[in-house]
């Protein structure tokens, strides 16, 4: 059975999720001779949401790099319910989950204009150090102070 909106546990007594989204048409460039938008382009839109949640979280690619990191993303999935047309018009959700890992747990929704579902998914990222590609089994500095952000009330938040 495939899921449709929860990949991730949701835990009593933490902070509410991170939420970012926003909404743009299927591209000519991103369809195929059918007028369909092709599969892999959901991951590029998971991408480009994901991206804007972290970066506005203070953990964008530039605060990874600074602090001598990365978060390579170790698994990704995507369950595709209604396709999306040329021209249409679609919003991208993007909900960080609170984690006390050394990761990022992130869930998207892609909806259609009409409300219907287009697909789902998530993307789990996990900290390593730049320097010797080790992974990070605590939760490096940088993560440390977006999680301390996060239950302070500075990062928004709200599903």
């Amino acid at each position: 059975m495939r899921r449709k909106k929860k990949y991730f546990k949701r835990e009593a007594g933490v902070p509410d999720p991170l939420v970012y989204s926003f909404q743009r048409r299927a591209r000519f460039g991103e369809v195929d001779a059918m007028a369909v938008m092709w599969h892999g382009h959901y991951a590029t839109l998971f991408e480009e949401a994901s991206t804007e949640l972290r970066r506005l979280g203070g953990l964008g690619y530039e605060d990874f790099f600074s602090a001598g990191v990365y978060a390579p993303i170790v698994q990704l999935h995507v369950d595709y319910f209604s396709s999306l047309l040329l021209d249409e018009l679609f919003t991208v959700k993007a909900t960080m989950l609170w984690t006390e890992a050394a990761r990022i747990n992130i869930e998207y929704t892609i909806t259609k204009e009409d409300g219907t579902l287009a697909a789902t998914g998530y993307t789990t990222q996990l900290f390593s150090s730049a320097s010797t590609g080790e992974p990070c089994f605590t939760l490096p500095p940088l993560l440390e102070r977006q999680q301390q952000r996060w239950l302070a009330g500075e990062l928004g938040g709200g599903e």
